[in-house]
């Protein structure tokens, strides 16, 4: 004969038993707790001082004191200590501490209102094919999440309470950190990289308050240059640094430059280090403005003259960096 009900786990009365009253009485007092099932509250988890016979809680994830070890029970104070009872799916309750009806499902008790549909607002959180934590209160495990339009744009919203804190998308991979990008301990928005999850390099900024970028190094493809032409290559902002060098079937180590250079309204270059074969110049380039057997450089508003007369078509890579 079983000792406990299959439903209740209501203790059964054994063939010969002893002190048959004290199994009886223990299967009224769960009876009498779940019978019209009445909670003080949800998500308790310190006892009440002084608790009246037949109080009844249901207990939160970290129930402390009298209640500690016994996370999402239901507690109720008879015989002057708590009996602790394990809900089940589907049981209904009265939650007296907000006047709503509450049936418990997924885990939790769910509000529903009088029409029996139930109530999604102001839950303590949501699992999709995953389960939620007191950090990610929204958690989803799919192939793809879908955020679609009703019927004109859609906007999605990071908010943060103040300057200092963080409001931005981590990437990850294997659950460490490989990319962010959102508004970090600033205003400023920012796109940062790790190859380790602890270490991020910040590759753009973009000032909070002018708009104004920072970047690590703003690199394009080569650009081939046949021998005596020269290209005009448009330069990300008016000011920077540019690194210059020289690639192609004959490498061309000796014809390399770091340039800070200005193409706004008035034009310059400033060299931080060239080589002899690097020619700066002025003005439009047309393919003999520089030297013979050498590479012509040229600012002018929004870009870059580029000028080869090394004496055979060469590809030429441009890298643009610091603030922009």
């Amino acid at each position: 004969m079983p000792e406990t009900s299959p439903r209740l786990a209501l203790p059964m009365i054994q063939p010969a038993q002893a002190q048959k009253h004290v199994t009886h009485n223990a299967a009224l007092a769960v009876l009498d707790t779940l019978t019209q099932l009445v909670l003080e509250g949800i998500g308790a988890e310190t006892p009440p001082a002084g608790a009246s016979e037949g109080e009844t809680w249901a207990l939160g994830t970290l129930p402390t004191g009298d209640w500690d070890g016994q996370s999402n029970q239901i507690a109720t104070f008879q015989n002057t200590g708590w009996i602790f009872i394990p809900p089940q799916e589907g049981w209904r309750a009265w939650d007296k501490g907000t006047s709503e009806y509450r049936v418990y499902t997924g885990g939790s008790w769910s509000v529903f209102t009088s029409s029996g549909t139930p109530n999604l607002q102001n839950l303590t959180g949501v699992g999709i094919g995953a389960t939620w934590d007191a950090i990610n209160r929204l958690s989803v495990s799919a192939d793809a999440t879908l955020l679609n339009n009703a019927g004109a744009g859609h906007q999605l919203k990071i908010n943060k309470s103040a300057t200092a804190e963080t409001a931005s998308l981590l990437f990850q991979t294997n659950w460490s950190g490989r990319a962010e990008m959102g508004t970090s301990g600033s205003d400023d928005f920012a796109i940062k990289v790790s190859a380790d999850g602890s270490t991020f390099t910040t590759g753009l900024s973009l000032k909070a308050d002018s708009g104004i970028a920072e970047v690590q190094a703003v690199s394009g493809p080569g650009v081939f240059i046949a021998d005596d032409t020269a290209t005009l290559i448009a330069t990300p902002s008016i000011a920077g640094f540019v690194l210059i060098t020289v690639s192609g079937n004959d490498p061309r180590s000796d014809v390399s430059a770091i340039l800070a250079q200005d193409t706004g309204s008035t034009p310059a270059l400033q060299s931080l280090f060239a080589t002899p074969l690097v020619d700066l110049l002025s003005g439009v380039l047309a393919g003999t403005n520089a030297t013979d057997g050498s590479l012509g450089i040229s600012a002018v508003t929004g870009g870059l003259w580029i000028e080869n007369r090394l004496g055979s078509g060469q590809t030429i890579n441009i890298t643009f960096m610091g603030g922009l």
